[in-house]
């Protein structure tokens, strides 16, 4: 179900008619129920794997919370991270992964049997409710956040439907307590939340999608559009394009959990007036961005080692952060570039100053 079409036109309308006409404490199995079902209305299988993390990372979470030391909780998160991103890795990356050591085992004239590639069908938002939940146990692991010991509730946390397809990640410190509230109707808030929704759709619909009229003929046949200003001024309204179909759906995401009540983070913050390529990555998926350099960057020793590794530590995130967004050698190389535009940045700074 996209936010942009008439299911969810009418399904959004219902929800919030019956969220606020029930008693408060039917709410929340509402809003989980709610969002089963906008997530079976894509594969309805797959809310098979979307229960199946939720229990696993519920009864890790709860079993760490029981335990006193990082150490004796360590089984618990290696289970959480292994079920986790080895179900990403099978879904997302097999195939890339089968397909490069074939084509080094070519290169290298070694005899390798690749087998065949998984005919499987990449789950719907599953990057994104995948790292929430990761950022949750890695939380209680680390005595940062008490585990939930509410089941719907943490449900919930993982499933809610405004963000579960597309973000923005959130964190379980944020979201868990606003689960816990009641969130009694509120026009002011209400008229907030559909101003954003609004907004939110016409960067969608009204920008992203035109531009995109523009933009994809070119990109998917650039040897038959080669001319050097229509190539640059696709490559300039992709920019444009990206950044309304991605905002948009953010905005359309923080509208509808306003409607009802919740507040989710702000994810862009007007990215293309950055200064600096450090300042873009602080405005641009500000909640992905920061999942990274908490989870990822700080715990490699983020800029605490020596240059080096510093610079070193940059490029692995957004090598990373590449592959996160596509299991494609562009995404890695775009990740590259990123991770290596911002070592020059980081390296170059004292210079600026």
């Amino acid at each position: 179900m996209l936010f942009n079409s008439l299911h969810f036109l009418v399904f959004f309308p219902v929800v919030v008619g019956l969220y606020f006409g029930l008693p408060p404490r039917w709410r929340g199995l509402l809003l989980l129920l709610a969002s089963y079902y906008f997530y079976m209305s894509w594969r309805a299988a797959y809310a098979l794997l979307l229960l199946a993390t939720t229990l696993l990372d519920y009864y890790s979470g709860c079993r760490m919370s029981r335990l006193p030391t990082q150490r004796l909780r360590l089984p618990w998160l290696y289970l959480s991270l292994a079920s986790n991103l080895g179900t990403l890795f099978v879904f997302k990356y097999f195939n890339f992964f089968r397909d490069a050591a074939g084509q080094l085992a070519g290169a290298l004239h070694l005899p390798l049997v690749a087998g065949p590639a998984l005919g499987l069908l990449l789950p719907v938002g599953v990057s994104f409710y995948t790292f929430q939940s990761v950022g949750y146990i890695l939380d209680v692991y680390q005595g940062r956040l008490a585990a939930e010991r509410n089941f719907a509730r943490f449900a919930l946390f993982v499933a809610f439907f405004p963000q579960l397809v597309a973000g923005p990640i959130e964190r379980g410190g944020h979201m868990l307590p606003q689960y816990r509230r009641v969130h009694d109707f509120d026009y002011a808030r209400i008229v907030s939340g559909l101003r954003l929704m609004a907004w939110g759709l016409f960067k969608k619909v009204v920008v992203a999608d035109r531009l995109a009229l523009l933009v994809n003929p070119v990109f998917n046949a650039p040897r038959q559009h080669s001319e050097g200003p229509l190539l640059a001024l696709a490559t300039l309204a992709f920019t444009f394009q990206i950044y309304g179909d991605f905002s948009g759906y953010t905005d359309l995401a923080r509208g509808a959990a306003r409607v009802l009540g919740f507040e989710f983070n702000l994810n862009f913050r007007q990215p293309y007036l950055s200064a600096s390529v450090p300042e873009f990555w602080r405005r641009w998926h500000i909640s992905l961005s920061s999942w990274f350099r908490d989870y990822v960057y700080i715990p490699l020793g983020g800029s605490r080692v020596g240059p080096a590794r510093a610079y070193g530590n940059l490029l692995a995130v957004f090598l990373i952060s590449g592959l996160w967004h596509g299991a494609n050698w562009t995404f890695l190389a775009w990740g590259g570039l990123h991770g290596l535009y911002l070592v020059i940045s980081t390296w170059a700074r004292p210079g600026r100053e």
